[in-house]
Parts: C-alpha cells; structure tokens; sequence
C-alpha cells in the first residue's frame, strides 16, 4: 500500500529525507489551488498533466468539513496526489509511482517556506506579482522532477530575490533575476551556507516558540494536550562559525526533526546541537512533547451556559483567568464559540474587551485582549431562543487563542550558546513565546 511505505518515526534530519527523496522520488506536476477552489498556477517538470486530475482532490475538498481535514495523499487511477495546505493556499504534487508519502511533503513545505523567504510572505497575490520568479526557484529546487537546490542560502544566489529597482531594471533591459555565477555553497561541504559572508555588527538570535493544543473537559480535567514546539533562528555571522547550543534540560527533546546543519551524532551522544549555522533566517529544530504529565495548561476558563425547554431565554456565563504561567502575562486572548442553530441572538456585557455575535453564522467572538489576574475577565448575559425549539442536544465548546512572552510551556531552557572558529564576540539572545494552537474547552 502507498501509505505503507511512509518513512518510520524515529530520528532524521531533513537532509536524509531530502537525499532519500532525490533517488527515489519524481514530481511530475505541481498546483498552486486557493480556498475558493481556483487553480492559480501549475508547474510541469517531467510531463504535463491535466488540470482534470485535480477533479480528485476537489473531491475530497468537498467531503472535508475543513480545509485542514483534506487528506495529505489522495489515490487517483494514476497518479498520487501529495498536498500541504498553509497560507490558505493547497500546494498539491503529482505523483506516477509508489514514494514515501512524508518525503514529497517535506519538500512541499519547504517549497512554502521559500517562497515566504524570499517574497516575506506566502500569499496568491504575492505569487501571482512575483510569478516569473516563482518559476525560476522551483525550475532550480527541481531537475526534471528530482529535488535539486533546497537551501535558501544557494537559491539566492542561483536567482536573486525580487526587488523594485531589480524590477525596473529587469523590464527595461529584458534581464532575469538569474544569477551569472555557480553558487560557492553548491560545491562546498556545507551546502547550506555560502563563503565569504561579513557582518559589522555578528549577532546570532534565536526564538523558542511553542504551541500547545488541548481539549479540556466541562470539569476542567484535562482530556489531551501536547506541544508542538520550534526554535527558529537568525544567524548573521562573519566567516564560518561553529555554534554549540545547550538545555538546561535536554530530555524534554524525545520527537524532533533537525535542520541539515546539525551534527546529529552529537545530539545523540552528548544532547547538545552543534551545528555551521546557514546565513540568516532558518528553523534549526522542530520538536514535539506529548506527555501529558509534562504539558502544563496556562489557561482555565469557568463557565455558566445554560438553555431551558420551557424558555426562550438561555443563560451564557465565562471567565478567564491564569493558570501555570510562572507568573507571566497572558495577552493576545480571543475566544470563539460556535453556537446552536436555535439561538436568535445574545445579549452580553463584558468587563473589559469587545465581543461581536453574528445571528446568521451563530459565532460569537470576544476579543478579550490582555488578562489582568486581579480583576479576570468575564462575559455575561443572555441569549434569545427560538420559540417553540427544542433544547441543544450539546453545549456549544470555547476556542480560545492567546500567546505568553517569555514563556516555553513544556519548561524547555537554553543553557548556554558558545562559538568556535572565529574571534570575534558576537550579539547573542535567546526568547521564549508560548501561544494557543487548538484549544478547545467543553461546556
């Protein structure tokens, strides 16, 4: 089967992915699909195929409530169809033979993620304005449908990135924006990092950004949560440096997936990256906790909602508060409800923030802002039923959104950042940011 062949969990760097991926992989085709279901660009490699095998994938787009629950692998009578969905955009591969499903979705993302490097966002518009300069990146990111230049760093070089004076003077000259010159890391033993490379001012930052996920229980027990976490860094260093990065507390790093640069024999031995960083913008690791003795809940939110079956009023009631966050701020809280059919409006005051109720979708958003732990947030009122419905079957859940500076949930720390190879002292710093991914809480 197709799916049996995915790669199996466990260690491994996204540079043996990629390798594995250009002995045994062929993209044929790519479509750039937007939310509404429009094909807004289409790349052919090795042969041109028909728009009408996408029929499939808007298929199942149909059947998915979401556009998040489409199903990354699609079987067609001859073809596979690979997909990521970010930005609200599908990115959708074709595929002829049976290939590790993981390893196409891995380049698709790092497809995304070059376009966002070198437009500074990843949007149809952008694509569309840049679309002679997204042809010539995937041209050089795949030969003949094998995975060719992945490195930012070396696609740089090989096309230059878009600006308005290369703009004008493309168009008036006629000129591309492709480079005159091989890349000097396409031939070096770190492909990721180009040589000569000088700063005035070396500085190396890097963001600990974790998101937590969790479904909460009418109690207040938690039912499941986990951290998705990533550490994204910005190197801008003079030369060829050697960086070392310790944690105070290494085995909360069980399930992670590593830049290429990262010495992975190290890690395993010593629980320390040591790595030659690239030049700039990239994601030296990504990692996952799902213990969830070691998951702490930042948030708790107590709520009151209640219908009758003999009235047409209901009763709606919630507060947020803090709750584990070492003694942090919580800020950035919005929280949304998707309320029954049978609710013809809502009558609600809050203490501090605004709320918005739309009376033909049912959504009530509260846009709460920052969380002051003396005097906690709430929102009050009631709401107008039906006359005649019958009570909901079901509670409706709370979503809610937030972000804590400063703060990494799962308690992972930076010990301390060293550098070999070079002279010099450069900038260093290190933030921490924990924010909501799916959080729901049941009522």
């Amino acid at each position: 089967m197709f799916l049996g062949l995915s790669i199996c969990r466990g260690f491994q760097t996204e540079k043996d992915s990629l390798r594995s991926l250009t002995v045994s992989t062929m993209i044929h085709s790519l479509f750039l699909i937007n939310s509404s279901g429009d094909i807004f660009l289409e790349k052919h490699w090795k042969s041109v195929v028909s728009r009408s095998v996408c029929d499939y994938f808007f298929e199942a787009q149909e059947r998915a409530t979401e556009a998040e629950n489409v199903p990354p692998v699609i079987p067609t009578p001859h073809h596979y169809l690979l997909s990521v969905y970010r930005h609200k955009i599908f990115f959708v591969a074709v595929i002829q033979t049976e290939v590790p499903p993981l390893f196409v979705i891995e380049f698709l993302h790092r497809v995304v993620d070059t376009f966002q490097d070198y437009f500074g966002v990843c949007s149809e518009p952008v694509i569309k304005d840049n679309v002679v300069v997204v042809y010539e990146v995937l041209e050089e990111m795949l030969d003949n449908g094998f995975p060719l230049a992945t490195e930012s760093n070396i696609l740089k070089e090989l096309i230059k990135p878009p600006t308005i004076l290369r703009t004008v003077v493309n168009t008036i000259t006629g000129s591309t924006n492709v480079g005159d010159q091989l890349p000097t890391g396409q031939l070096s033993v770190v492909p990721w990092r180009r040589t000569g490379v000088k700063y005035t001012n070396n500085e190396a930052y890097f963001d600990v950004i974790e998101e937590i996920d969790a479904i909460i229980d009418k109690s207040g027990s938690t039912i499941t949560a986990e951290i998705q976490g990533v550490i994204d860094a910005c190197v801008k260093l003079t030369g060829m440096p050697d960086l070392t990065l310790s944690f105070m507390n290494p085995r909360l790093l069980d399930d992670v997936s590593f830049h290429p640069c990262v010495r992975f024999k190290r890690w395993e031995s010593e629980r320390i990256l040591s790595f030659i960083p690239p030049d700039g913008n990239f994601r030296l690791l990504s990692y996952h906790v799902s213990a969830q003795n070691l998951v702490a809940i930042p948030v708790y939110v107590k709520h009151n909602i209640s219908f009758r079956d003999s009235s047409s009023l209901g009763r709606f009631e919630i507060t947020v508060g803090p709750k584990q966050t070492m003694g942090k701020t919580i800020e950035g809280v919005t929280v949304t409800s998707q309320m029954p059919r049978g609710v013809l409006n809502m009558s609600l005051t809050p203490s501090q923030g605004t709320h918005t109720f739309d009376p033909v979708t049912k959504m009530l958003s509260w846009d709460v802002g920052k969380i002051n732990p003396q005097k906690l947030p709430s929102l009050k009122g009631t709401m107008s039923l039906q006359a005649g419905a019958s009570k909901p079957d079901e509670n409706p859940t709370i979503n809610l959104q937030f972000k804590i500076q400063q703060l990494a949930i799962s308690g992972l720390k930076v010990n301390r950042l060293d550098m070999y190879g070079e002279k010099y002292k450069p900038f260093k710093g290190i933030k921490y940011m924990t924010k909501a991914g799916k959080f729901q809480v049941r009522t």
